[in-house]
Order: C-alpha cells, then structure tokens, then sequence
C-alpha cells in the first residue's frame, strides 16, 4: 500500500546572492567613541546552528559603550579589529537547512553573540538560531532592533527573577531607559503595583506605560515617599547619589533587590543581607523563545518600544557619544540598511 504524505510541498526559494565583504563599524583598542570607524571586512561564516542575517537595524546598548572603552566584555575579545552590537534585526540570507525555523527570507530579531562573533554593527552578521525570534509583524526593523537586550533583561528581572504577580509593589529606577521602560510596562502587565523613578519630562510618559506612582528624582528624595516594596529593580547601583543602598530604606524584610549594573556597587550582596534582604545580581539570557513570547506582547499591543533617536552606520561615534551622555528615554538604534 501506497501513504500519500498529507504534508504540504515545501516551496524553497533560492538564497540571495551573499558578498564577500562588508561594510562594518569596528574599533582597534578600547578607547572612547572616536575609537569606532566605518571599514570593509570579511562577511562572517556561520557554523552549526547559526544564520546568517542581513542586518537592516542595530540597537546600541550601554554594555556596547563599557565594551569600547575597555570594561564590559572587552576581555573576551581575542582578536581585532573588533565589531560591536548584541541587538539586530533584519532577513535570513543562510539558513543551516531548508527546513530550519527560520528559512531564507525569514524576518527575524534577536542577538548576536559578541564578543564570540562579530556584532550588528555591520551588514551581516550571524547568530545562533535558539537567540532569535520572528520579527512581531507590528514594528519596523528600527524598532525591533530596540528591543532583544533591553526586553530580554526586563523580562529577566520582572518574570523569571521578581516572579511579578498581582499586588506585588515593585520599585524600578531609571524607569524611563532602554531596560526600566519595558520594566515598568511588564510590571504592570501581570499585576504589580510599579513605583518608577525618573526625571521631571518622563513622569507622565512612566504613568502611560503603567507606574502606578512615579518618583522625580532631581527633586524628592525616594525613600522619603517610598516604603514596604517587595522588589527594587535597581538599574543604577551607587554610582549616582547611592541610590542602591539608599534602595535598602524601602524594601520591606524578607524583599528582593535585584541590582544590575555591572560594578556598581561591589558590596551589595552583604549589605542586603546585614538588614536581612535578599539581593542578587543579573546577566541577559539571550533566549529566543523568550524574545518570541514578548514579540506577541508587542504585536497585541500590550506593550510597546520607545526609540529615541535613530542614527546611520557611520554615525555609530555620535551614537555612542548620545548614549554616554545619559537621560535616553528608551533606545537609541543603528539604520544599518535599506529594508
């Protein structure tokens, strides 16, 4: 007996034409953001599970900026010239297989594994298939190049660290930035009660994404108007005004504080334990199911990014030098190429 399979015929379409080289923005030593230029390199070679992806979009995170200057991850860079950029969105032009879950032509966003391969600051780049998730269908390629690091963090730090629930009171510094701005909309969205701080022109906009109370910091001292949080999302650390240790005033016994920054206050952990909080620190997870589940956030319309300000390619210097700056409300991204 003859089985018909009842599988539909795969159609495949034929891989666009790949160059050998690109245009990128690399760096030769750390130093400051004059350090990053545009030259032409090899197009990178994926291996095993990884895609290649024409890059349209590349978001700039802090830890891009402390990796250029010598801190963040520039100890594990072991060749050079080197190419910055976790964040990227764009379209698969090499799959590992015809049936893979990302074919060629997929629309994808998610984030590439620099220092290990070159990063989105270039025209094509590769990551690895279990760090991506499809385009949500409601962003162009900017705006979802803003959000994998930032999201994925948030996401870190609400739902799988804070476990938010209901009636929960969770207090998240520098609300208004690329991590605190989905921080506060997850949050509120599985039922917390969120108390963000931020400067005086990002209050009302901190009440739209769903703080129930905003704190401005330039002028009210938090711990005078905050108390009994379970949680402080501390995205600042004691390098401004000890705002974590000024955090361990609000957190009720037995709370969390979950303090991000990367040295910003080495003796968190004893500190929190003296006044018998519990406290821990945390590092992205680049997981693409994860990246999936809050791109159907983003396309229900329950939670949205904010880009504030979009540079070209070859202005990755003054992309760096905005961000170094401070006060960003939510991204600043990369256009790498037309769509």
């Amino acid at each position: 007996m003859r089985f018909r399979s009842t599988r539909p015929e795969m159609s495949i379409d034929p891989a666009p034409a790949v160059p050998d080289t690109m245009r990128a923005v690399v760096f030769d030593a750390p130093g400051a953001a004059d350090a990053l230029r545009v030259a032409e390199i090899a197009v990178p070679t994926p291996v095993l599970s990884e895609v290649l992806i024409r890059v349209v979009a590349a978001g700039i995170n802090p830890i891009d900026a402390k990796t250029r200057a010598g801190r963040g991850m520039s100890g594990a860079i072991d060749a050079w010239p080197s190419v910055l950029g976790l964040d990227v969105s764009g379209v698969v032009v090499k799959a590992p297989f015809d049936a893979h879950p990302f074919p060629v032509g997929t629309e994808v966003y998610g984030m590439a594994a620099v220092p290990r391969t070159p990063g989105g600051y270039a025209e094509y780049a590769v990551v690895p298939t279990l760090s991506l998730a499809r385009k949500p269908a409601a962003l162009s390629y900017v705006e979802a190049a803003g959000v994998p690091v930032a999201a994925l963090t948030a996401w870190g730090l609400v739902v799988e660290t804070a476990l938010a629930h209901q009636g929960q009171r969770i207090l998240v510094h520098a609300g208004s930035g690329g991590v605190g701005h989905f921080a506060v909309q997850f949050a509120a969205y599985f039922g917390a009660h969120v108390i963000a701080t931020g400067s005086p022109h990002n209050l009302d906009w901190l009440r739209e994404l769903g703080a129930a109370e905003v704190v401005d910091y330039t002028s009210t001292r938090f711990e005078d108007v905050v108390a009994d949080v379970d949680v402080v999302i501390d995205l600042i650390g004691n390098v401004a005004d000890d705002t974590g240790t000024r955090s361990l005033e609000v957190l009720r016994p037995g709370g969390l504080l979950i303090e991000v920054p990367t040295g910003a206050w080495p003796g968190f952990r004893e500190a929190a334990s003296a006044r018998g909080i519990r406290s821990t620190d945390y590092k992205t997870i680049p997981d693409g199911a994860a990246l999936a589940t809050i791109g159907r956030l983003i396309d229900s319309g329950a939670v949205r990014v904010f880009i504030d300000r979009v540079f070209d390619l070859d202005e990755a210097a003054a992309a760096h030098t905005e961000l170094e700056r401070g006060h960003t409300r939510g991204k600043i991204v990369l256009h790498v190429s037309d769509d």
